[in-house]
């Protein structure tokens, strides 16, 4: 009788755990910039956990409950960033039902009851800092003249 009940909650442990075995504890997510080639850093409580350098182009992370930062840096713009939320994966609603809260425990020691966006896309915009003034074409007649005021 001891046996079929360490037998039977090995069985239950296993299948409870549905989300750890459809979802996975990792993912893989991919970074594109337009421009490309940016170098991005995906941070996540503020240290570095993967990076995509040049974009475009995906990095696999290992999925917790905590969110992440992209941030992108290309020489002549501005950086961008996205905040990537960990949010519930589907699956982890049927482990409750199914697998109850030894099936969730095991999705969430493991990560695997969590997920993010996993396509992001940054528009960056040109740094004004950098940009040269616009050259003021000289006058007709020879004469100075200013450029307007914008």
């Amino acid at each position: 009788m001891k046996v079929s009940s360490v037998s039977l909650l090995f069985v239950l442990l296993e299948v409870s755990a549905c989300s750890s075995v459809t979802e996975g504890t990792s993912q893989v997510i991919a970074v594109s910039t337009n421009p490309s080639g940016a170098d991005c850093a995906l941070m996540r409580q503020g240290m570095v956990i993967g990076r995509v350098n040049p974009t475009p182009g995906q990095v696999k992370i290992d999925k917790t409950k905590h969110d992440i930062n992209v941030e992108c840096t290309k020489g002549g713009f501005e950086k961008a960033s996205f905040f990537n939320e960990s949010d519930v994966a589907g699956m982890t609603f049927g482990n409750l039902i199914v697998g109850g809260l030894i099936g969730w425990a095991i999705d969430s020691a493991t990560g695997a009851d969590n997920k993010y966006t996993g396509s992001v896309h940054l528009e960056m915009k040109p740094s004004t800092a950098q940009q040269p003034p616009t050259p003021v074409p000289p006058a007709q007649d020879g004469k100075t003249q200013t450029a307007p005021m914008s």
